[in-house]
């Protein structure tokens, strides 16, 4: 099979930000493209029974280190926001919005939103802070502001988040391969020996 990794993020995720790194060169090295697609994941929790993992004793601990330590092992910027978790609905409703205009701007969009979010520790909840992202791309703040404010672009990023739920997904990030599902940024090395093998 030859058709495109599906990559399920959410904003708000660092292991999401950490996979960002490495899904594209991952698969570009295997002749796959990847199709980006940005979900919420506060209403995955509603049907997993789920939590933020940083509200989790222990593990949120443990999280915030392991976040660290990836930062130090991959040689990427890493600032913990003061603000975390956030909302991330206006960031995927820009998201979609873009993308249907331009997949390739709405990838390099999402980099700078975990980029601002992550790597500098920036606020990214807001549509503004979603629009002053935005702008240094080339998009427009007003054509955005009024997207993001649009019915059909808010039940957009709804139906993606269901469709996650209907494929599977109960995490981020998550990717499915061929119809096979891999969560977790640490599963880059079992998608490209999937891909490589056609599974096993």
């Amino acid at each position: 099979m030859s058709g495109p990794v599906t990559f399920y993020f959410e904003f708000a995720s660092p292991y999401s930000y950490f996979a960002t790194f490495k899904i594209e060169e991952t698969c570009e090295a295997l002749g796959r493209e990847v199709e980006w697609k940005p979900f919420l994941l506060g209403a995955l929790f509603k049907v997993t029974g789920s939590q933020p993992l940083s509200t989790i004793p222990m593990k949120g601990e443990y999280c915030e280190n392991d976040w660290q330590r990836l930062s130090r092992y991959m040689n990427v910027p890493w600032t913990m926001p003061e603000a975390f978790p956030i909302s991330t609905v206006a960031a995927g409703r820009a998201f979609y919005w873009i993308h249907d205009q331009d997949p390739a701007l709405a990838k390099q969009f999402a980099k700078e939103i975990f980029m601002t979010y992550f790597g500098r520790g920036q606020d990214v909840g807001s549509p503004d802070a979603v629009a002053e992202v935005a702008a240094p791309l080339g998009i427009n703040h007003a054509e955005l502001a009024a997207a993001l404010a649009d019915d059909k672009v808010k039940q957009r990023l709804k139906d993606e988040t269901q469709s996650a739920i209907d494929a599977g997904v109960f995490g981020a990030p998550y990717f499915i391969v061929d119809g096979e599902g891999f969560w977790g940024s640490d599963r880059m090395w079992m998608i490209r020996r999937w891909i490589e093998r056609g599974g096993w």
